[in-house]
């Protein structure tokens, strides 16, 4: 069976499939640079959203390109790009990407006391509501994630009231293991979709041999994860150091577009 079987198209329209992948800045574990590969690993799964971690933007180690739009133009989406690291005209961070509509709510740095990191906010209209996407790629020590997770929390991010009042997803390689802290406080307001469906919860680094659960896609109680997987095949463990993580969700019983207030629903519509 296809490592992409639980993911072809659907009769019921209204299922929303999410996508979180570090790229590694288009770079193979075969050592090749090569952003259309990534491109065609996302296409062969039919994502409504991408997340994407580890671009580079003008970037002379990666050729110069714009990662970020170049894999967007292959998908023929639009893509959001945060340089969480920008040294004069280079830049290095993380994007979403999605041919649905959106509104960049924010996108900033985390505080990190070693490697920049940040986040991006977007909310996309889907099936006439809002639906806040927020990607993010947390650092490498527990104390930065710590600390990063908690400024995520905050009022700025996911305590704003334009975030927690409707349906959310938080996603990216949070280089967290599940029995950390970082894990256990998103845990603690979101689900796991991989824990939220039948199957075992699959690692996701490194890509050859995966051992580890960095990747996370969570939800807010509006969804249900129809399924959640770690898309391993041949191409997908050449393409990158990770395995992206894909999550098919439809709304949970009793969440509707028709619980929209009408001033959200005209706000929808001019999008």
């Amino acid at each position: 069976m296809s490592a992409f079987a639980d993911f072809g198209p659907t009769a019921d329209v209204r299922h929303l499939k999410i996508l979180t992948y570090n790229v590694h800045s288009c770079i193979g574990t075969d050592r090749r640079l090569d952003p259309g590969r990534i491109a065609d690993t996302i296409a062969r799964c039919g994502a409504d959203i991408i997340a994407l971690q580890e671009l580079d933007v003008g970037r002379k180690r990666t050729g110069g390109i714009d990662q970020a739009h170049t894999i967007a133009g292959l998908l023929k989406m639009e893509a959001h790009f945060h340089p969480a690291l920008h040294v004069e005209e280079e830049k290095y961070g993380d994007a979403i990407l999605t041919a649905l509509p959106t509104r960049l709510m924010r996108a900033g740095p985390l505080p990190s006391v070693g490697e920049t990191r940040g986040a991006i906010w977007l909310q996309v209209g889907w099936d006439g509501r809002e639906v806040n996407v927020l990607n993010t790629h947390l650092g490498l020590r527990n104390i930065d994630r710590f600390g990063q997770v908690n400024t995520l929390l905050g009022d700025d991010w996911i305590g704003n009231s334009a975030f927690h009042t409707e349906p959310s997803i938080v996603c990216g390689d949070l280089n967290a293991i599940p029995s950390s802290s970082a894990y256990r406080l998103l845990a603690s307001r979101f689900a796991d979709t991989q824990r939220l469906t039948a199957g075992k919860p699959r690692p996701t680094f490194p890509s050859r041999f995966p051992l580890l659960r960095l990747d996370h896609i969570f939800v807010s109680p509006h969804f249900e994860a129809v399924s959640a997987a770690v898309l391993n095949d041949p191409l997908s463990r050449r393409a990158s150091d990770h395995l992206p993580l894909m999550a098919n969700l439809r709304w949970a019983a009793g969440v509707e577009a028709s619980q929209l207030t009408d001033h959200a629903k005209d706000q929808v519509q001019v999008w």
